[in-house]
């Protein structure tokens, strides 16, 4: 039996999902409270139970969610019990990897949809198997690759010794642990250590060019000093084309159904992975058309006059290239932002940046922080620290009150975003709408 402790953590459903599939007796615990993450362990009647310490039994092998300290209940009676071998999810995970060919994605920002891009690509050509952090995690009897979203925070990643890895920015982020930005960029360092083969990082992101790299790397982006370029870009409310460059050489025109030039810099190095193990430009390109999108990135619905698009955004950069691609896709809506934060320490961080690229919106509303994992010691601040900033910004419940607040903006777009439950209040603002 392998147990897991938190098993409803997007990388834990995952990875619980996979070795389900691989044949393992799978159970785990967690909170009673509804994530989206659940669905996939549902559909594959993996047992969840509640915490306590009674779940642990002799003999089990347990993978313990990051977010559980040593002094949890669960943890404790595991660590306790001889007979019980203990991992925490990236070491667990690491030792997975081995078994295959395997890529990490690794970034700031884009890792989720561009694990997505990359596995869906690899499994049009090989049996694939992926893990995502969104909850996804699939595997094929003969699959010979391994895509992972590969997490920085705590230094995680090294954990895996990947084959090939993308990083697509180097941007900091993790502020409560993370010192400062050469902290930060140590970190991939270090990472870079771990690689076998070769890593395609993005050469437009200025932290990235200061990073000492310790394997065969490729540069990508558009700008001149890059080996892998996209120029002569061409955007769409439906789509994008660009011309593929590398070393000077042309090698293809792109032709994807993609919106946001974020989603361009993601099939790019996506695209260098294909070359690298020698793909076709028609067989890539093809790979990445079939991408449907990952949970909780950039997910659009569409009901009456209004559009509701939730996206995982919780750090400046990404609600800022969220708005933008909103924009882009629905240039003539009203847009109506909807911000719930993820720690304290990153808005404390962060404000001024939060506050920019809110502002793009048309109108702003703030959600206050509810996770227990939000407060940190040393930082005493809510969610006016960031309104305060943000001239003409409200502050909105996650109830029916703030629902029928939202209800009236129609018709709008509304851009929920957040690394947090907030979905909940958007099929609230629906039901509104609908009676």
């Amino acid at each position: 039996m392998i147990y897991f402790i938190g098993i409803k953590g997007t990388g834990m459903a995952a990875l619980a999902c996979i070795l389900h599939d691989l044949g393992e007796e799978v159970a785990g615990s967690d909170l009673t409270k509804h994530f989206f993450t659940e669905e996939p362990l549902i559909a594959r009647n993996i047992r969840i139970d509640e915490f306590t310490k009674e779940n642990i039994k002799d003999g089990m092998t347990v993978i313990i969610g990051n977010a559980f300290g040593e002094d949890f209940e669960e943890v404790i009676a595991a660590r306790a019990n001889k007979s019980v071998t203990c991992y925490r999810y990236h070491e667990y995970l690491g030792i997975l990897m081995s078994r295959y060919i395997s890529i990490s994605v690794a970034g700031s920002h884009g890792k989720t949809t561009t694990t997505g891009m990359l596995s869906a690509m690899m499994d049009t050509v090989f049996p694939t198997g992926y893990l995502i952090g969104d909850g996804t995690g699939v595997i094929h009897e003969d699959s010979k690759y391994l895509c992972v979203e590969s997490c920085e925070y705590r230094r995680h990643f090294l954990a895996y010794k990947p084959d090939y890895a993308i990083i697509t920015n180097v941007e900091i982020d993790h502020v409560d642990y993370f010192k400062s930005d050469e902290d930060y960029r140590h970190a991939y360092e270090e990472f870079s250590k771990n690689i076998k083969k070769t890593c395609v990082i993005c050469g437009d992101d200025s932290e990235a060019r200061k990073l000492e790299l310790a394997c065969d790397h490729i540069w990508y982006g558009e700008g001149e000093n890059n080996d892998l370029r996209a120029i002569n870009i061409v955007e769409g409310t439906t789509g994008m084309e660009f011309d593929v460059m590398f070393k000077g050489e042309f090698q293809y025109r792109y032709h994807l159904p993609f919106v946001g030039r974020h989603l361009m810099w993601n099939s790019l190095a996506v695209i260098g992975i294909g070359m690298l193990e020698g793909l076709t430009p028609e067989v890539i390109e093809e790979g990445l058309c079939s991408f449907k999108g990952v949970k909780r990135r950039f997910v659009i619905e569409e009901v009456g006059n209004n559009v509701f698009i939730d996206d995982y955004a919780h750090h400046p950069t990404e609600v800022s290239i969220t708005i933008d691609a909103a924009r882009k896709r629905y240039p003539d809506k009203k847009l109506v932002a909807i911000f719930k934060p993820h720690r304290v320490s990153r808005v404390f961080h962060f404000a001024d940046q939060f506050a920019n690229a809110l502002l793009k919106a048309d109108e702003i509303y703030l959600c206050d922080f509810t996770s227990i994992d939000d407060k940190e010691e040393g930082i005493n601040i809510d969610i006016h620290y960031l309104q305060e900033k943000i001239p003409g910004s409200k502050i909105l419940s996650e109830d029916d009150q703030g629902a029928a607040i939202l209800a009236k903006e129609e018709p709008a777009v509304y851009l929920f975003m957040s690394s947090k439950d907030i979905y909940g209040l958007a099929n609230k603002v629906k039901r509104y709408q609908n009676s």
